[in-house]
């Protein structure tokens, strides 16, 4: 059976803010399709190694592929127009903007992309909100607005980084039927998790970083068996 060729292919990669050396040598790689998780400690890299794909960090050094094409060049907003797009833990709602101007801000950047009815499908809750304000909504809308706003631009690599944290155990599992939704249709996402529980529900295969560095590789098939090890791994 031949390996199917990565979509993002990351190698050898070295990143930086100012002067402190975050990420060492990291290598994984995501398929077409898959749902790849970063699982780490909290300063282990995960976010930096986000941020490092889009050319959000003020240096970095080795390989970042995407389809082939060599990314480290490139700035940010080059590689979005590739068909990446990021969702940041911080989820970045203009606060002055409803939900309806919020979704549709970004640009389109390649055809393909999920129509706003299509998002309110899959997001009700924010249907009913429409013209709130983002400054009104809970957490977790603002979380399903973040994911939806994304959805819009045509990416069909996302990254989304902790989309599961300080959110209700309800919430938690409308995100993760989400994230199976848009696996079924041909997404390919890279995610950062705390919470590996939520992580074995919706991932093919977990890299486990540490002090900026991917340490080992879990097939979701083999997380059980390697729970002992994850415990060490995470502290928990």
């Amino acid at each position: 059976m031949v390996e199917a060729a990565a979509l993002l292919a990351v190698e050898g990669l070295n990143a930086w803010y100012g002067e402190s050396h975050i990420l060492h040598s990291v290598k994984f790689d995501v398929k077409a399709g898959e749902v790849v998780t970063l699982l780490g400690r909290n300063g282990a890299g995960k976010t930096t190694t986000l941020k490092s794909v889009m050319g959000m960090v003020d240096r970095r050094a080795g390989s970042v592929a995407y389809l082939g094409k060599q990314l480290t060049g490139l700035s940010s907003y080059r590689i979005a127009r590739l068909g990446i797009a990021l969702c940041p833990e911080e989820r970045g709602i203009f606060s002055s903007l409803n939900v309806e101007e919020n979704l549709l801000l970004p640009p389109q950047v390649a055809p393909g992309g999920l129509s706003i009815e299509r998002i309110y499908e899959l997001f009700p809750n924010l249907k009913e909100r429409l013209k709130s304000q983002g400054t009104k909504l809970s957490g977790g809308e603002q979380q399903m607005l973040a994911i939806g706003r994304i959805l819009r631009t045509g990416a069909k690599l996302l990254l989304l980084d902790e989309p599961t944290e300080g959110l209700a155990p309800v919430i938690v599992q409308q995100i993760g039927r989400t994230i199976a939704r848009l696996k079924a249709e041909g997404f390919t996402i890279l995610l950062v998790e705390q919470n590996f529980r939520f992580a074995a529900t919706v991932a093919d295969r977990h890299y486990v970083m540490e002090h900026g560095r991917v340490v080992d590789m879990i097939p979701n098939a083999q997380l059980d068996a390697s729970m002992g090890k994850l415990h060490e791994y995470l502290g928990v």
